[in-house]
């Protein structure tokens, strides 16, 4: 069976004459700052309004999930992907070992026709954190054979450098474990990781609300990934809508750059023009 044509991550991009402040990864600008997951939706008709309302810069699919071929899930998945008409980033969920996730990743190469695939490498089965000590190697791997690799990793400073090392040219920390959406667990350490590392870094996994988004984006995080917080919303439609306007609120109040935190009240109405007062 041939591989479904489905949009690549360039699809999207903007034109030259786009505004410098578009979101750039890997040479590529797009036009939006919020990518989600495809799962969890309850049916694919709320996953497209949730996608049309939203307007990702991609959405995200894993091969493992969903199956090499159409055979496998049935043919409405790969028809709503190329509804959609978003560009796909593939992912290796799921995978425990190196060799298991740069194999699902060259199958989903060849599924998926393109090069892009973030980088998953579950080192425990019960947070789902990255395999912290294989990831940078996995990562290189890909690398070499000509992905654009984002990892999926924790927020460790000394971690996601060495990816940088390797040749990711993004990295994507976790808020808190997937799933459980309790937003920013390590403030400090993110705050960190923004102000050290110079490469796009994009949030996934963790966030739960629209006001966790904002508030990694108001520090200078470029995106943020989402799947369980709109999928498993009680409106997943205007949930994406909400995270969408969190996102561009966040990233507009970081441009804008907010006052520095006081110690001590400061009045904010002047005193110039108080009359004064004649004791007798």
């Amino acid at each position: 069976m041939p591989h479904p044509t489905l949009p690549l991550p360039h699809a999207m991009t903007t034109s030259a004459s786009s505004s410098d402040d578009s979101l750039v990864l890997y040479g590529q600008r797009f036009d939006s700052r919020l990518l989600l997951g495809t799962s969890r939706y309850p049916s694919p008709a709320v996953l497209e309004a949730a996608v049309q309302r939203a307007r990702p810069a991609m959405v995200t699919a894993s091969l493992r999930r969903q199956g090499s071929n159409a055979a496998e899930t049935g043919a409405s998945f790969w028809e709503l992907l190329r509804k959609l008409n978003v560009p796909v980033l593939p992912n290796t969920a799921g995978c425990m070992t190196v060799q298991e996730a740069v194999t699902t990743a060259q199958m989903a190469r060849e599924v998926f026709e393109t090069p892009w695939i973030k980088l998953e490498l579950i080192g425990d089965d019960y947070t789902l954190q990255p395999d912290t000590l294989n990831l940078v190697e996995a990562a290189s791997i890909l690398i070499k054979d000509g992905f654009q690799v984002l990892p999926y990793t924790t927020e460790d400073l000394v971690l996601c450098q060495r990816l940088v090392d390797v040749g990711c040219q993004a990295v994507m920390p976790w808020a808190a474990p997937i799933g459980t959406g309790r937003g920013p667990v390590n403030p400090y350490a993110m705050q960190t990781l923004r102000e050290r590392l110079k490469v796009p870094l994009i949030v996934d996994a963790g966030l739960g609300r629209p006001s966790h988004a904002c508030q990694v984006m108001e520090w200078g995080y470029d995106a943020v990934l989402l799947n369980t917080a709109v999928a498993l919303s009680e409106d997943p439609v205007a949930m994406a809508g909400a995270f969408a306007d969190a996102v561009n609120a966040g990233h507009a109040a970081h441009r804008a750059g907010a006052m520095a935190e006081q110690s001590a009240a400061q009045p904010s109405t002047p005193v110039l023009g108080t009359p004064f007062w004649h004791h007798g």
